[in-house]
C-alpha cells in the first residue's frame, strides 16, 4: 500500500553548489525549506494540477474512455488480435479477461499520488508568508481543495470503496465508507465556492478551477451521490435548494454562455472554425500538451487515441486504437439536429474508404468525433506537426470536464423556475430553424443530456444515477458485430451489471500490498 502513496515532487530542482557547509541541503527541496513563499506556493499549486492532469490523462486507461464504453454509447473495439481488457470493462465480465487483475492499478496509483501532493500542500499553508493576502491564501486553498475533491469523486464513482486520505500519509487504511468521502468532496467545493474570486470566466487563467467550476461540480456531486445513493441532500452538507442555488449563480454570474455553433466546440467537427480551450461555454477543462516523452516528460492526452479508427486516417481524423460508437446513439437523433454530425464519425455517411476491417474488433461504422485525433491536409500527425515525437502520447486536446450546457440542464432537472428556458435554450442551439418546444420534464432531460453530452465521459454516470435497474437494462444488449472482418455476436447482460453495481474492479495489486485490508468489489 505504502507505494501507492508516494509523493513525487513536480518541482524543478535547482542543482547550486556542489560543496558547501551548510547543513540544509541546497541541491534539492524538502518539505522544510520549500513551502515558505508565495513563488513556492504556485510551484506547489502547480504540482497539484500535474498530479490531477497525470492522473487523468496520461496514467493507465483514460477514464473518458472507459465511462464511454461502459454507456450504452459505445463498445470495447480495439484491434481484433488485442487483449479483452476493453471487453471486460465494456460487459462488466472478468471473465473475458481472467488474468486481467490489475485493469486499473495504474490509474490507481496515480489518483493516489495527486491526492498527497494536494494533502501536502493543504498541510503548509500555514508554513507559506502570504504577506498578510489572506483572499490570496484562500484562492490557493479553494483550487488544491477543489483538485482533490475533482479527484475523490473520479474514485468513488468507479469503485465506490476507497481509502480516505485527507493529510499525508503512508498508512495501510481500509476503505471509507462512500459517505464519509462524499462529505470531504462536499466540504471541499464548498470550501472553493464561497473563496474563489467571483471574477468573469474571461479574467481567469485557462485551466484553473473557478468559482463557478466549484459550484457546476458540485451540482454534478449533488445529482450523481443523492441518485445512485438515493438520499436526499449531498451527505447533511447540501441540501437541493443550495445545490441548485449554486448553479443558478453560475448562470447568473459568471459570464459563461453556450457557443452559438456546437460543432465549434470540437477541433475534429470544426477545424479552422474551432471555438478554442478557452471558449465562453468552457467552464472547466483539464490541460493537455504535446511535450509527452517516454523519458518522464507527462503532460499529454494519452486517452485520445483510443477513440480514433482503427489505424486508418482520412482528413481530418487520425488513426488511433478504434473504440467504436454504437449505431443506437447515431439514430437517436433527429436528422435535424446538428449535433449528430459534430458528434459521430459516420464511415459510410462521410464517404471514408476505411479499409480496416481485418484490424478493428467490434466494427460499427461509428467513431467518436469529439475527441478524434487529427491529421493535417498532408495526413500528418498534429503532435508530429507541432514537434513531438510521439503522436500517440502527445494529443492535446484538453478534457472538457463540465461546459455551461450543463450547467443549464442540470438547474433545469434541479427544478429551476426557469427550467424551461434553460432547456429550450440547449435544444434550440442544436436544432436551429427547426427547433419545437418540448415541455421540460424529467425524462425529456435525461434524453436531452445523452444527446448534448454523448461521447464525453458523461452518459454512463447519468445512467448509473438514476438507479442501477434503468443502467443495467438500458446497457444491457445482444447484438451482431464485425471483429477482425467477421460476423458475431456481442452480448452486454443487465445481470453482470447488477452484480457489479456499476462499479469497478478493485486492483489486486493494492489488495496483496494491503495484506487484504483494502477488499475487492463484488462481481469482479
Amino acid at each position: 500500500m505504502k507505494n501507492t502513496y508516494l509523493y513525487i515532487f513536480c518541482l524543478s530542482l535547482l542543482c547550486l553548489s556542489s560543496c558547501s557547509l551548510e547543513t540544509e541541503p541546497l541541491t534539492q527541496q524538502t518539505d522544510t525549506n520549500f513551502y515558505k513563499t508565495t513563488a513556492d506556493a504556485v510551484s506547489a499549486l502547480a504540482g497539484c494540477y500535474d498530479g490531477l492532469q497525470v492522473a487523468t490523462g496520461a496514467s493507465g486507461k483514460g477514464i473518458p474512455v472507459i465511462s464511454e464504453i461502459m454507456s450504452d454509447d459505445c463498445f470495447g473495439g480495439t484491434g481484433a488480435s488485442d487483449g479483452y481488457d476493453y471487453a471486460a470493462i465494456d460487459e462488466f465480465d472478468i471473465t473475458r479477461a481472467p488474468s486481467e487483475v490489475d485493469m486499473l492499478n495504474t490509474n490507481w496509483i496515480a489518483y493516489y499520488k495527486a491526492i498527497y501532493r494536494c494533502n501536502v500542500f493543504l498541510m503548509k499553508m500555514d508554513q507559506i508568508d502570504w504577506k498578510g493576502d489572506t483572499a490570496l491564501r484562500n484562492t490557493y486553498e479553494s483550487e488544491t481543495k477543489f483538485i482533490r475533491a475533482y479527484i475523490y469523486f473520479e474514485m468513488v464513482r468507479l469503485w465506490g470503496y476507497v481509502p480516505l486520505l485527507t493529510v499525508p500519509s503512508a498508512q495501510n487504511i481500509p476503505q471509507a465508507d462512500p459517505d464519509e468521502v462524499y462529505k470531504v468532496i462536499a466540504e471541499d467545493l464548498v470550501f472553493a465556492s464561497n473563496n474563489l474570486p467571483s471574477t468573469g470566466y474571461s479574467a481567469t487563467v485557462n485551466g484553473h478551477a473557478t468559482k463557478w467550476a466549484a459550484k457546476s461540480l458540485l451540482g454534478r456531486v449533488y445529482l450523481y451521490y443523492t441518485g445512485y445513493y438515493g438520499k436526499n441532500d449531498l451527505v447533511g452538507v447540501v441540501t437541493k435548494a443550495q445545490a441548485l442555488g449554486h448553479l443558478e449563480d453560475v448562470i447568473t454570474s459568471s459570464g459563461h454562455g453556450l457557443v452559438d455553433d456546437f460543432s465549434t466546440l470540437w477541433p475534429a467537427a470544426s477545424v479552422a472554425n474551432y471555438a478554442g480551450e478557452s471558449n465562453k461555454e468552457n467552464v472547466f477543462s483539464i490541460k493537455y500538451t504535446y511535450t509527452s516523452d517516454y523519458n518522464g516528460n507527462i503532460d499529454g492526452n494519452a486517452w485520445m487515441i483510443m477513440f480514433g479508427m482503427r489505424e486508418f486516417s482520412s482528413y481530418p481524423y487520425a488513426h488511433g486504437w478504434g473504440v467504436t460508437v454504437n449505431s443506437k446513439l447515431w439514430n437517436a437523433y433527429d436528422v435535424n439536429d446538428t449535433r449528430r454530425v459534430a458528434t459521430v464519425i459516420g464511415v459510410a455517411e462521410e464517404n471514408i474508404p476505411f479499409d480496416k476491417l481485418n484490424s478493428q474488433r467490434e466494427y460499427t461504422g461509428y467513431y467518436n468525433k469529439k475527441y478524434s485525433p487529427m491529421i493535417d491536409e498532408n495526413g500528418i500527425e498534429l503532435p508530429i506537426k507541432m514537434g513531438s515525437a510521439f503522436w500517440d502520447i502527445s494529443q492535446f486536446q484538453d478534457y472538457t470536464v463540465i461546459r455551461y450546457a450543463d450547467v443549464l440542464l442540470m438547474a433545469a432537472e434541479l427544478g429551476s423556475g426557469n427550467a424551461q428556458a434553460y432547456f429550450d435554450e440547449v435544444r434550440q442551439r442544436a436544432y436551429k430553424a427547426s427547433f419545437t418546444t418540448l415541455p421540460v420534464t424529467q425524462d425529456n432531460i435525461m434524453k436531452e443530456r445523452q444527446l448534448e453530452f454523448a461521447l464525453e465521459g458523461v452518459r454512463y454516470w447519468d445512467l448509473l444515477r438514476q438507479g442501477i435497474g434503468i443502467a443495467s437494462s438500458t446497457i444491457a444488449e445482444t447484438t451482431t458485430l464485425l471483429s477482425g472482418g467477421v460476423a458475431g455476436t456481442k452480448t452486454i447482460t443487465a445481470a453482470k451489471i447488477q452484480a457489479t453495481k456499476g462499479l469497478q474492479q478493485i486492483p489486486n495489486t493494492q489488495i496483496t500490498l494491503s495484506g487484504g485490508v483494502l477488499k475487492q468489489n463484488a462481481g469482479w
